[in-house]
């Protein structure tokens, strides 16, 4: 079970930063962890909603928020582990699965990861929220494909 909700966790984080990855150069550049993962993502869902300059403002502030948010949560040692996995490319999943968190973490987490999605969903057309919905769903597919 303490698997399953940890799988549940990092899939969690990963979809959100694949699906909010509109990272800037100067956040590129930024020692954070969870910016570093970010920066590494190609194309996400979020860039194919043909978003207007802004809703990429606003998601960028929900963004920044959540990954304040994000890190506050994690100690300075699960802090620097993430940044030696994002920076060996160990990816998300086994980057997440090695911090070890606690179950208070983990709840902290999917409330943070909630909050970002309701809060981008906000920012977001009709059309474009069915667009996101249809990748999520796709990306929930291929995670149970894989689990099987």
């Amino acid at each position: 079970m303490k698997l399953k909700n940890l799988s549940l966790i990092g899939a969690a984080i990963a979809l959100s930063l694949s699906a909010t990855s509109l990272a800037v150069k100067a956040e590129a550049n930024s020692s954070s962890p969870l910016v570093v993962a970010q920066s590494q993502e190609k194309g996400g869902a979020l860039q194919r909603l043909g978003l207007t300059d802004e809703q990429k403002a606003k998601i960028k502030e929900i963004r920044s928020s959540t990954r304040a948010e994000m890190e506050k949560i994690l100690t300075e040692q699960q802090r620097e582990q993430l940044k030696t996995a994002m920076q060996n490319r160990q990816g998300k999943r086994g980057g997440f699965a090695a911090l070890n968190l606690t179950d208070e973490q983990k709840n902290q987490m999917r409330q943070v990861m909630q909050s970002q999605k309701t809060q981008i969903d906000a920012v977001l057309t009709p059309e474009q929220k069915q667009q996101l919905q249809k990748y999520r769903e796709e990306m929930r597919t291929r995670r149970q494909q894989r689990n099987q």
